[in-house]
């Protein structure tokens, strides 16, 4: 089944490469804690004709913020952090402005009511960590803690980062190099790669696709300035993950640089029994981990989105059991773990379209593991 199952991936991806709908792209794929799917096609780098292989890295954008999650499992396992503490408990700056009584647990959920950036940010500010923790540190709330549930689509990073720095003393990158890749022998997962591998990441382009505009459209307004989720100086943020400031910078919501191997090992070692002998977390955290997150306004089923601690629920494509958890990326790339099939995934792409590629192989490994 394992050779088949690499196969028909690996056939997909070529499909795919050679109609152009792909430029390059990685799938890894672990079933009862085994790599059974390792697979790449494609061209890495269109300006240089740099072929992907296994190694290649890519920007993955949120799907980092799986990383990050599980950083402050790990924290709480520990008994560093604990959820519900308020966020000032740790950062004592965070409680200016009325944030007083955000707590762990509404940053993972997405219901901290900080969802939008500081104002006028430009890409030296954003890169620089110091910087952007004073100025998220002074931002007011959009709504009371808990109320609702919004994406915090980067100021996750630097909120969560922050806090496990100050109660571990280490900052991101050295932390998962420590408790998560040395362990694992992953040797490719950065939120600020050095310099020096910087030649294996791959570009990122577009493919431009045609787009219908309806004849009655009306035009969107233009966005409140004071509610902007993404700095408009990361916009296109296609473009601004090809540069070398924000490939080298630490933002841990949306800066991932990995490849599709180091993603689905991360998660593969997120299932009971891990992999290889190394589970990251006890069955006991990960259940608290990905219970289900409602905010104070309630659950709406197919509108409120299904939110563990950090990680996002779902059944992912495969099958229509919703206890699936990972995280989605910009762009295509996407890490999870399934339990109830020990599946674990990584996708990693650098072709931007309406392809979601991430889907095609969750339809392909649902039919290959008898998944109806």
């Amino acid at each position: 089944m394992h050779d088949q199952l690499q196969d028909t991936i690996q056939t997909l991806l070529n499909t795919f490469v050679a109609g152009e709908k792909e430029r390059g792209a990685q799938v890894a794929v672990y079933v009862d804690g085994k790599l059974t799917v390792d697979a790449w096609a494609g061209v890495a780098d269109v300006r240089t004709g740099m072929p992907v292989d296994g190694d290649t890295l890519f920007p993955v954008y949120s799907t980092t913020k799986g990383i990050l999650a599980t950083v402050m499992h790990l924290l709480a396992e520990r008994g560093q952090i604990a959820y519900d503490q308020p966020i000032a408990h740790y950062w004592s700056e965070f409680a200016a402005n009325g944030k007083e009584a955000i707590t762990v647990r509404h940053v993972l959920a997405h219901t901290a009511g900080i969802p939008y950036m500081p104002l006028g940010v430009d890409h030296e500010q954003l890169c620089d960590w110091t910087t952007m923790c004073r100025l998220i540190a002074q931002l007011k709330p959009a709504w009371p803690a808990g109320e609702k549930m919004l994406y915090h689509p980067v100021t996750f990073g630097w909120i969560l980062g922050e806090v496990a720095r100050r109660v571990d003393g280490r900052p991101f990158q050295p932390f998962i190099e420590d408790e998560i890749c040395r362990p694992l022998g992953i040797a490719t997962m950065f939120a600020g790669i050095p310099a020096e591998l910087e030649p294996r990441v791959a570009y990122l382009d577009e493919y431009n696709e045609p787009v219908v505009v309806p004849e009655n459209a009306s035009p969107t307004p233009p966005p409140n300035p004071a509610e902007q989720g993404i700095s408009p100086c990361m916009n296109p943020l296609r473009e601004w993950m090809n540069r070398s400031d924000a490939r080298r910078a630490c933002i841990p919501a949306s800066n991932g640089i990995m490849n599709a191997r180091g993603v689905a090992r991360h998660y593969a070692a997120l299932l009971p029994g891990g992999v290889d002998g190394v589970e990251l977390l006890p069955p006991e955290r990960m259940r608290l981990a990905t219970e289900l997150q409602i905010p104070g306004e309630g659950f709406v089923e197919g509108v409120t989105p299904r939110k563990g601690l950090g990680y996002a629920l779902g059944d992912y494509g495969v099958g229509k059991n919703p206890i699936g958890f990972g995280h989605n990326g910009f762009g295509g790339s996407t890490g999870y773990a399934h339990p109830t099939y020990r599946l674990a995934v990584g996708v990693t792409r650098n072709r931007f379209t309406s392809n979601n590629l991430a889907d095609l192989v969750a339809k392909e490994l649902a039919g290959a593991l008898g998944i109806s």
